[in-house]
Formats: structure tokens, C-alpha cells, sequence
């Protein structure tokens, strides 16, 4: 039985929990991403994110000393560790869906296999520019915008393809989440315009709102205030990251352009010779944010699992 994220959200009597994989780098096994999964199914959560990383490019170095740009992807498998997380834990999957690197084709064959393998839950997103680029450049013949990529999804849902001339076409049955910004898009000039952009992903047909990773709950908040007031009415869930090491202290935002709150900052600064020591303080942010979360009652709490799984294992077992 296929079940949709807003669904598992309406059907729910309590908080869901919910987590956020990388695939394997090319050359590992996928082995090495069961031994992370196995302890997070203690926690029997409804969906699993799979995350997509577009390909970017190299130069190699010819025998005639030219140079050949190359595409390089480091994490492929996106789908085909979708169908493997459904056949080994039942549990349904949700891929990322990126413009970046896709033409308006190459999405809808994509979404075309994800219908036959019975995949009907997907996160449409923008993506990242490449490391090459300043700025993100749409793919010649794909999207500029996840508002334009939601809406071709949405239009497979009504039995809509690219050719016109395609008769007895079928009916996809896709949820479609998108990303929201607590602390708004980095490339967004403020809140509100922020605001408009995501208007207009629902409006295109998106069902429900995923957050980037916060550390402070009052930003969630006012956030989800403030789309209620833009006239957004769909779920939203919080995305939660823990920080686990002193150097995120920086690199957190200077990549995602959020805000480590002083309180956290402090208490990793005071114990940042200590590595194990700054895990602890990090996994307790992330326990107390969650707390206060479900306790709001939030649909779902959803952790972005880019580091050890015994934390999250720590975290969930304290919050579910």
C-alpha cells in the first residue's frame, strides 16, 4: 500500500519521527548505509528521505597536455537505494528531485520510474550551483525554479506530459514537499519575498513544507506564523541537524546562512578540546529543541542524519 507524507501526517495521533540519508559514495557498498538505518528503524519512522547530488566537473589532463571537462557524480543511486530501503524495511521513501542538472525530459522519465516503482512521495528542490559556479545556471531546457519543477510534477498528476500529442496518458500520484527557510533563502532579499517564492511552490501544487536545519525554535516559530499569514496552509516540519563537531561552529553558517544562538555557541566553545564533550553538548541542543517541538505539536520531527547514528539513536530514544 502506497502512503503519502501528508497522509502519514493526517492519519498520525502523535509527532512523527523521520530521517535524512546520503547515498553511498560511488565504490562503497550499500552495506554501509544498512548499519546506519538498522538502529534508526527502532524508532519506526513513516518515510525516508534520499537525498540527490548532481554532477560536477573536472578537468583530466590529456596525453597531448590538453585539458577534457569531465562530469564527476560522487553519490549516485538515488532511486535505485529508494527501491532498496522499501524491499528491506517496508518503509516508504522519499528522493530529492533537483532542477539543477535536468532538462524538463530527463525529469519526467525520472518521475516516470519512480511511478513504476511504486515511489509516490518526492521533495522537489532548486539545488545547489555547482562548486564552479557563483550562481546557480539552470540546465539548457530544464527549470530555473522548484516552483516551475513542482508544477511539471503536478501536471504528471493530472495526466499531463511534454508531448502534446501523447493520447491516453496516465495519472501519476505524487506528494510533493519543498523546502522552506526559517531564517529565510540566502539568496532571498528578505523574509517576505522569501515568502512570496514559497507561496508560489504551493501554489504550483506542493503539499507540504520541509525546513533547512535551525537552532533556534523561535525562528521555527514565527516562520510557520508567518506563512499562516501569507495564506500557506500546508504541514510544515522542522529540520533538525545536531552539531557535532567545533569546526560547524563556522562552517554551519557560512554554508546554510543561519544563526548558532550564543547559548550554544558558548557552551561548545567551553568544552571545543574536548570532541566527544562537544557531541554531548550538540546532541542536548538538538534533544531539548525537539522536546519543545512535539510538545508544540509539530507533525513531524525530521533529522538530517550527516553524522553518527548513535547520536540520532541517543536523540530519538530521549524525545520518542
Amino acid at each position: 500500500m502506497l502512503v503519502k507524507v501528508t497522509e502519514y501526517i493526517a492519519q498520525a495521533d502523535k509527532t512523527l519521527v523521520s530521517f535524512e540519508i546520503l547515498p553511498p559514495q560511488k565504490g562503497q557498498s550499500i552495506k554501509e548505509l544498512y548499519k546506519m538505518l538498522d538502529p534508526l528503524m527502532e524508532f519506526s519512522p513513516p518515510f525516508i528521505n534520499v537525498t540527490y547530488h548532481r554532477s560536477e566537473y573536472i578537468f583530466k589532463r590529456n596525453a597531448d597536455a590538453t585539458f577534457i571537462k569531465v562530469p564527476v557524480r560522487k553519490r549516485p543511486g538515488t532511486v535505485g537505494i529508494c527501491s532498496a530501503i522499501r524491499y528491506r524495511y517496508k518503509v516508504d521513501t522519499v528522493p530529492h528531485l533537483i532542477c539543477g542538472g535536468f532538462t524538463k525530459d530527463a525529469t519526467e522519465d525520472a518521475l516516470i520510474d519512480l511511478h513504476y516503482l511504486g515511489i509516490n512521495n518526492v521533495l522537489a528542490l532548486r539545488g545547489d550551483p555547482m562548486k564552479s559556479e557563483n550562481e546557480f545556471i539552470p540546465t539548457t531546457g530544464g527549470h530555473s525554479y522548484a516552483s516551475e519543477l513542482v508544477q511539471q510534477i503536478a501536471y504528471m498528476n493530472k495526466g499531463v506530459f511534454l508531448d502534446e500529442n501523447l493520447r491516453s496518458t496516465f495519472k501519476t500520484d505524487f506528494c510533493i514537499g519543498v523546502a522552506g527557510y526559517p531564517e529565510k533563502h540566502f539568496e532571498a532579499p528578505n523574509m517576505k519575498t522569501d515568502l512570496r517564492n514559497l507561496k508560489a511552490k504551493i501554489d504550483a501544487g506542493a503539499h507540504y513544507i520541509m525546513t533547512q536545519m535551525f537552532y533556534d525554535n523561535q525562528k521555527f516559530f514565527a516562520f510557520v506564523q508567518q506563512c499562516r499569514e501569507e495564506g500557506i496552509t500546508v504541514p510544515i516540519i522542522p529540520g533538525l541537524k545536531p552539531i557535532t563537531s567545533i569546526r560547524q561552529l563556522s562552517s554551519i553558517p557560512r554554508f546554510f546562512k543561519i544563526d548558532i544562538p550564543a547559548d550554544l555557541a558558548d557552551a561548545m566553545e567551553k568544552c571545543k578540546d574536548d570532541a566527544e564533550a562537544v557531541v554531548e553538548v550538540g546532541k542536548e541542543w538538538c534533544i531539548a529543541q525537539s522536546k519543545e517541538l512535539v510538545a508544540a505539536g509539530v507533525p513531524c520531527v525530521h533529522f538530517y542524519t550527516m553524522g553518527r547514528v548513535d547520536t540520532f539513536v541517543d536523540i530519538a530514544r530521549a524525545v520518542f
